[in-house]
């Protein structure tokens, strides 16, 4: 760095401002680059020490099941239906099924065919 003192954030981010604007850039090229690389940096190692939480996990767990029950079942159905199979935990509502169902859908592992108003389900092939 050309001064003395260290750089703080703001005066990075200022300087970046100003440099998008048009205007000089008022530290040294490699100093600002090395700052953005360390944000970066920064940014990855916050995203990728993600662990899933223990709601998360369980719900791989009922995914699972829900996946089970369809492939048993060769014909696709409703999420009242897959309630009614008796192989979920007490509590488990025709909501979190159908929370289940929306996430397998989006992974590709499940199948939606809409029959008039009423969803089915089935396992993707």
């Amino acid at each position: 760095m050309a001064n003395a003192t260290k750089v703080t954030k703001r005066q990075y981010f200022g300087a970046l401002k100003a440099l998008v604007n048009g205007e000089g850039l008022a530290y040294p090229v490699e100093d600002v680059v090395a700052f953005l690389d360390h944000e970066v940096e920064l940014l990855n190692n916050k995203s990728a020490n993600k662990k899933p939480t223990k709601t998360q996990e369980a719900n791989e767990g009922l995914k699972a099941i829900v996946v089970e029950i369809l492939t048993e079942n060769k014909a696709p159905m409703t999420v009242t239906e897959i309630l009614a199979t008796k192989k979920f935990e007490d509590g488990t509502t025709n909501q979190k099924i159908s929370a289940l169902l929306r996430q397998l859908v989006e992974s590709g592992a499940v199948v939606k065919a809409m029959d008039k108003k009423t969803a089915r389900f089935s396992v993707a092939e």
